[in-house]
């Protein structure tokens, strides 16, 4: 059974934010992430939601201390406010 790890922040700086995301600091491919998603507030761009795949919830928990980690490194820099983070398993999916 999947597994996501739902996360949301307000950042400062989208476009700096995003580079950080890009350089990949936590290694997401390597720690099980299967796929991932971003999405903005359509009232406030520096709303960011991210979710991110894995197999299973032992993956997403193991991501999210090292997300953790890196969040101690870097709130201030990227001006993070309002963190969330919350492990979903996947209950059903429909695509039309």
């Amino acid at each position: 059974m999947s597994a996501v790890l739902y996360i949301e922040h307000v950042v400062r700086d989208f476009e700096a934010w995003k580079r950080t995301f890009e350089s990949d600091p936590v290694g997401r491919e390597q720690s099980g992430v299967r796929r991932y998603r971003i999405l903005r507030g359509t009232e406030d761009p520096n709303f960011v939601v991210i979710e991110l795949e894995f197999d299973g919830t032992a993956e997403a928990e193991a991501f999210a201390g090292k997300l953790r980690e890196l969040w101690g490194r870097v709130t201030d820099e990227l001006g993070l406010t309002g963190r969330r983070l919350e492990i979903f398993e996947s209950a059903e999916a429909v695509e039309y």
